[in-house]
């Protein structure tokens, strides 16, 4: 925290000269006072520094530590935990400028980037150069590597490329004292000992502030081919990813949407319900095929079929494939109904359904929306307990579920509360994530929203050690004070 800073901030009044520097009361900061979980800091922090590369974060860190200062690390405050929210007097060192894509590696396939780098700027840059880095999350507009990395961001492609901790190969990190560490690692094999990025992985920019990071990078998908499905319960779920795991080979996604859910997403993006909202689970598969990827012309090919580019799909497997397989499904019983988008307009609507969630919650404010991470086969027992809970409760607030069921990531939004009430539904849902040994955050990590709760997902042995490590690295608490667990 930031008990006694000096009343003469000698050597930030050094710093603030050279690097960018904005103040409150001189100018607008708004947005630097809160991220999209929606807490708000108190009051202003002492100033916002946003610096351009490794060795002016170095220094700011280094004048904090000599003047007392605590600082705030943000990336695109995009996280949903209030992780980046300062505490009044905190130094808010943004990562905005730092935003470049600094070299591709099209021999290894692998990309450096500064950690202020946005994601969908990242994919661009590098699908121009027929590569390809799979993250992807419905705020790849504003979220930024750096933020994506000491999140270890999860996203829609989990399922086939793992989370982000799976994409990153090296790490530049600044630590407590200022000192830089520089793993920028580039291949995927290295025993020398302990591999200290994953120190700076997940930990929400407590143990240091990442700065570059080089990223694995992927052949680029030729094309990407989605459907959705309309099942008729919990059991065809399970049977479906299971099915759809051993018989789609480039399988990417599998996300699931219950009908309260579609019924919100459809509202708000004016559209109609998928299958008259007669399904009440629905599954957004997306399956990629790469070039050369072809089927055999002796293979039986859906009949007017077209790939989401405008070309024939029939010469494409993975097209193919996944038409074979809903064929199947469906004549089986296993789903009750399909659509597959015959252009890449159509399956542009089916995705944008699922990323509805941000204008759904403004409907539902003052909400929570809830990350967790759920054992698949306790999946049904969680949600009846939960809603029952929850609707005993408050029966007039609103409970959706959608979720990357592949990994278990499940989220769950519900709103509108009395302010004075979103502390109790937290606590609620939490103890029957702990019922069922979920986790309490499964991708956008614990901050200072979820902190209060981390012993239903962490033993007191296991929280005792994270705060050990905090303290070797940070001793006096001056990196994201207050987020995860306290020294």
């Amino acid at each position: 925290m930031n008990p006694n800073p000096s009343s003469s901030p000698c050597a930030l009044d050094a710093i603030m000269q050279t690097v960018s520097c904005l103040r409150p009361g001189v100018d607008d900061i708004a947005r630097y006072l809160q991220d999209d979980s929606g807490l708000k800091a108190d009051a202003p922090p002492y100033c916002i520094l946003r610096p351009r590369d490794t060795n002016e974060v170095a220094a700011i860190v280094r004048a904090c530590q000599r003047d007392g200062r605590a600082l705030t690390i943000q990336g695109g405050r995009t996280g949903l935990a209030g992780g980046a929210v300062p505490d009044p007097g905190d130094v808010v060192l943004s990562m905005e400028l730092m935003d470049r894509v600094e070299h591709l590696d099209a021999v290894s396939g692998t990309v450096t980037v500064q950690a202020g780098a946005v994601l969908e700027n990242v994919c661009a840059a590098v699908e121009s150069q027929g590569w390809y880095f799979p993250m992807d999350c419905g705020a790849r507009a504003s979220c930024q590597i750096g933020g994506n990395v000491a999140t270890n961001v999860g996203g829609n492609r989990v399922l086939r490329y793992g989370t982000m901790r799976e994409l990153v190969l090296g790490l530049e990190v600044v630590q407590a004292d200022g000192t830089v560490l520089t793993m920028m690692n580039q291949g995927l094999k290295n025993n020398t000992g302990l591999d200290l990025k994953h120190l700076f992985i997940g930990t929400e920019g407590t143990l240091g502030i990442v700065t570059r990071a080089v990223l694995r990078l992927f052949p680029k998908p030729e094309r990407r081919h989605s459907a959705l499905v309309g099942l008729a319960g919990f059991d065809q779920l399970t049977a479906l990813l299971k099915a759809a795991r051993g018989q789609l080979s480039t399988l990417s996604s599998f996300e699931v949407m219950w009908r309260e859910y579609l019924q919100a997403a459809a509202s708000v993006t004016q559209r109609t319900e998928p299958f008259d909202g007669a399904c009440p689970i629905c599954v957004l598969l997306e399956v990629e095929s790469f070039a050369g990827d072809t089927a055999s012309a002796n293979e039986p090919q859906p009949g007017a079929a077209r790939d989401p580019d405008g070309g024939n799909a029939a010469g494409d497997r993975a097209q193919a494939d996944l038409h074979r397989f809903l064929e199947t499904c469906l004549d089986s019983g296993l789903v009750l109904d399909a659509i597959l988008p015959q252009s890449q307009e159509q399956a542009a609507q089916l995705w944008r359904l699922r990323d509805a969630i941000g204008e759904i919650l403004h409907e539902m404010a003052p909400y929570v929306a809830f990350d967790i991470g759920i054992p698949l086969a306790r999946l049904p027992d969680f949600i009846a307990r939960a809603q029952q809970a929850l609707a005993a409760r408050w029966p007039a607030a609103r409970r959706l579920l959608f979720g990357h069921l592949g990994d278990g990531n499940l989220h769950l939004s519900t709103g509108p509360y009395a302010p004075g009430d979103l502390v109790a539904v937290e606590a609620l849902v939490y103890r029957e994530v702990e019922r069922v040994g979920g986790s309490i955050s499964a991708e956008h990590g614990i901050g200072r929203i979820k902190k209060p709760f981390l012993h239903h997902s962490r033993s007191a042995p296991e929280r005792v050690l994270m705060a050990d490590i905090r303290r070797l690295l940070d001793p006096q608490a001056r990196l994201n004070a207050g987020r995860i667990v306290d020294i």
